[in-house]
């Protein structure tokens, strides 16, 4: 089926150029960093995961999150979702590849990525987040190939294929419950430390991810002749909405546990975040934008008025995306860090060939994605 990738118009021959060549700036900032060292980035002996761990940890999310209309469709037979599942599930694929690229990136030497697997150790966290990873991209790419298959055949999908979609469910939810266990599983690290960590990361996935998901469906609707229908939009919204809340509910419970205890462990790192220690405040506006990207888009998520309005609905996932990306990022993954188990502050700014790669390994995941969506939008256009 990969064949119907390969016929298009300039539009979209030229949107694969552009990212070709922003993976190809990003492979060359690579090849620097491989041949010098993570020197070249950020990074420092107190601070040891940065930019990539961060687009790592947001991106397992958005591969969950492709649950949210998985579980509707093939378990309560909502056939709204049928438009939009194997949206989610492409979205899914190219998600767990960015993950697995950004982890390949933040090792150095990459070979070092192979001892996961020549000397597996199960009492290691990171050695189940890589099963489960890669279970639930090996799942995906199983269920869409046959699941398009018996579509384009004008065939039901065989029986034996309803197993394996009723386990990605549950699998989509444990690989961010293991990647939630790398953090809160660290003692030395008392941001990370907590018991709500997990649902945490899931009340994230469950609206950012399905936020990526409407911006895409309203690019389709606008760029092509493909419409996934307005009424599965407003309930995936309404899911967007609820998962908003509990965010910012698990938010508001964490800020009370660390200041209402006064224990100054907890307090110093959410006091470095939006209010900043001694001058070091690099992420303090960036902290504080998220906080007010996050009101806005309830304020238009929460009035039915507004959610409903497909002007503005696009315009709320775009900052809830875009809120969940900075705090759950950047935020979560450097708070942990500053200040160190000294009490030190060292902050940490990404570098410049950082942001080429990531930049590079994004490219990479929409490359995956136009291509999957195109087999997807050329296949039922012949349908």
């Amino acid at each position: 089926m990969l064949e119907k990738a390969l016929t298009g118009g300039r539009g979209y021959w030229t949107w694969l150029a552009i990212l070709a060549g922003v993976i190809a700036i990003g492979f060359i900032f690579y090849m620097r960093q491989l041949s010098v060292g993570l020197g070249i980035t950020g990074l420092s002996r107190d601070v040891t995961w940065g930019f990539y761990i961060a687009q790592f940890t947001f991106l397992v999310g958005v591969a969950a999150s492709a649950v949210m209309v998985v579980l509707p469709y093939y378990l309560h037979d909502y056939k709204l979702f049928g438009k939009m599942t194997v949206l989610g599930e492409f979205l899914a694929i190219s998600a767990v590849i960015m993950c697995l690229l950004f982890i390949f990136v933040d090792m150095g030497n990459p070979y070092r990525i192979m001892n996961v697997m020549l000397y597996p150790s199960p009492q290691s966290v990171m050695f189940w987040d890589m099963v489960v990873c890669m279970g639930y991209l090996l799942l995906n790419v199983v269920i869409s190939h046959v699941t398009l298959g018996a579509e384009r055949s004008g065939i039901a999908p065989p029986t034996w294929i309803k197993p394996l979609i009723i386990l990605s469910i549950p699998w989509a939810i444990s690989i961010h419950t293991v990647t939630a266990f790398l953090y809160a599983g660290l003692a030395a690290r008392p941001f990370w430390m907590t018991a709500i960590m997990t649902p945490r990361f899931l009340a994230t996935a469950f609206a950012a991810g399905p936020a990526l998901l409407l911006i895409i469906c309203f690019i389709l609707r606008k760029r092509t002749n493909f419409d996934v229908g307005d009424e599965p939009i407003r309930k995936l919204a309404i899911i967007i909405t609820y998962a908003m809340l509990a965010n910012i509910f698990f938010l508001g419970l964490e800020l009370f546990t660390a200041l209402y205890s006064n224990i100054p462990e907890h307090m110093a790192h959410f006091r470095y975040l939006y209010l900043g220690i001694d001058g070091a405040n690099n992420l303090v506006p960036w902290m504080w934008l998220s906080f007010l990207m996050a009101i806005a888009a309830l304020a238009l998520l929460l009035v039915p008025r507004w959610r409903n309005d497909l002007r503005l609905l696009p315009w709320a996932c775009v900052l809830v995306f875009f809120s969940i990306w900075i705090d759950k990022g950047m935020g979560l993954i450097v708070a942990g860090f500053v200040p160190s188990v000294m009490g030190k502050v060292v902050e940490y700014t990404p570098s410049a060939p950082e942001l080429m790669i990531t930049l590079g390994v994004w490219g990479i995941g929409f490359f995956i994605l136009s291509v999957l969506f195109k087999v997807v939008l050329t296949l039922r256009r012949q349908v």
